[in-house]
């Protein structure tokens, strides 16, 4: 089992593979749906209420792609005069945030995000399931039922 601090450098690399094949990216993070703030590369802002606000902004855009009948949320680009902030769903209990310059390629910035989804949302189930490993037996939850078929 790893532990919290193996699987938060493993967030943080993956934070900091971003930065270094998409230069345009001033500073990334990843907070849990419920806006707490995971782990962080990011100098100019403050992370905190980032991600409080990614996780506001993922649960209204979940509500809007439900509402639409488009199913699944998986991803969000704000284009501000200043630049971009991009967000993307990392399994059921995290965000990726991405801020970049105005004058980022925005494609490429998606192609990695995506990339970079998957191994967060890796590492987020690892930690849980690390977590739920930890508790007390009277605090699991038990064991799905196997499916009838």
């Amino acid at each position: 089992m790893r532990t919290d601090a193996e699987l938060r450098g493993e967030l943080l690399a993956e934070l900091r593979r971003l930065r270094q094949v998409v230069p345009e990216i001033t500073g990334c993070l990843i907070a849990s749906t419920d806006g707490l703030l995971i782990v962080d590369d990011a100098q100019a802002v403050v992370v905190e209420g980032v991600a409080a606000l990614a996780a506001a902004c993922l649960g209204v855009s979940q509500r809007i792609a439900d509402s639409a009948g488009h199913g699944e949320f998986q991803e969000v680009v704000i284009r501000s005069g200043g630049g971009h902030v991009a967000m993307y769903t990392a399994g059921n209990g995290a965000v990726l945030v991405l801020l970049a310059d105005a004058d980022a390629n925005v494609g490429r910035l998606h192609h990695e995000a995506r990339r970079a989804t998957q191994v967060v949302t890796q590492v987020v189930a690892a930690a849980a399931l690390s977590f739920a490993q930890t508790l007390p037996e009277a605090h699991r939850l038990p064991e799905p039922e196997p499916a009838p078929w």
